[in-house]
């Protein structure tokens, strides 16, 4: 193992251990990071300098897919912000390398949010109960809705109601609900606590929802076994075996309904969140609340909303 590889590790562990990052957030740096050791081919660290990066920028800016698309400027500042933290790191040990202070990352156009009109939200909410999939009955003759539009019904009124990112919703149980307070607690990016709130709608098609399943998964949000439709009652230990959505099922889900609904464009769990930050801000929430509700780190990532908002 070279020195540049050993620091690298260590910068890992660092990064899981101390800084308390996830295993993906690790697994992302692991990537990008390896993707410059590999081209630069260096052993180690104070064989990294300026002109090095330079050459290394060009190599981004210059880089094709698969689908010989090229890579986008986001994407090219993901890399240099893990090289920078990745120098960051190093300095802090004393190690002689080049300055982080020295990476810039690249200019990136404004952001573009998109959000739905009043009228295509209204269409997408209505569109679960709707739908003539009609399997996995309720046994209390809901309406004549199904477990599944009644499970469908109530991610689109939690996901508009509380601006949650697709993989905080996947990850609620059924203990995070205080349906009391019409409130829950969420552990988002950095696992940072948050509280989000429920709208009337959205707490009632919960409840319509929770009333009618008989599993006793922990999951707010499961995916039920087609294969077993069919069945009238499962045992107990089969039924706890029920796990939760995952964010791509979630995803799957809105797509769907999108469709169904009319919609043209693109649809996905985050356009729902931009919808939700709009909709407060038109409203007259104050920036400050929306960020602490989005559960942005930095008043800057939430300001990309008042583009839409100016009026």
């Amino acid at each position: 193992m070279t020195r540049i590889e050993k620091y690298l590790n260590d910068f890992l562990d660092h990064l899981q251990i101390e800084k308390n990052r996830s295993p993906l957030t690790r697994r992302n740096y692991h990537f990008y990071l390896r993707r410059f050791l590999d081209w630069a081919k260096i052993s180690d660290p104070k064989e990294i300098a300026p002109e090095r990066v330079r050459q290394y920028r060009l190599h981004l800016h210059n880089f094709r897919g698969r689908d010989g698309e090229p890579m986008k400027v986001t994407t090219q500042n993901y890399h240099l912000s893990a090289l920078r933290s990745f120098l960051k790191y190093l300095a802090k040990r004393d190690v002689k390398t080049m300055a982080p202070e020295k990476i810039e990352l690249a200019r990136q156009p404004d952001r573009e949010v998109a959000f739905l009109s009043g009228n295509e939200l209204e269409r997408l909410l209505e569109a679960p109960l709707q739908s003539q999939n009609s399997n996995l009955k309720t046994q209390n003759k809901d309406q004549g809705h199904s477990l599944l539009q009644l499970r469908d019904k109530a991610i689109l009124e939690t996901l508009f109601s509380t601006g949650l990112r697709v993989s905080e919703l996947a990850g609620l149980k059924r203990d995070q609900i205080d349906a009391r307070r019409d409130e829950c607690t969420v552990r988002g990016k950095g696992k940072k606590l948050r509280v989000v709130f429920l709208s009337e709608q959205a707490r009632y098609w919960l409840k319509k929802y929770l009333d009618a399943r008989r599993d006793m998964s922990d999951f707010l949000f499961v995916a039920f076994d087609r294969a077993q439709k069919g069945r009238a009652r499962k045992d107990a230990r089969e039924q706890k075996k029920l796990g939760g959505l995952t964010p791509r099922s979630i995803q799957r889900i809105l797509e769907r309904y999108a469709r169904a609904s009319g919609i043209m464009k693109q649809v996905s769990p985050h356009t729902l969140r931009h919808s939700f930050a709009t909709d407060l801000l038109r409203g007259g929430a104050d920036i400050r609340s929306v960020q602490a509700l989005l559960g942005h780190s930095s008043i800057t990532t939430t300001q990309i909303y008042t583009h839409v908002t100016d009026a």
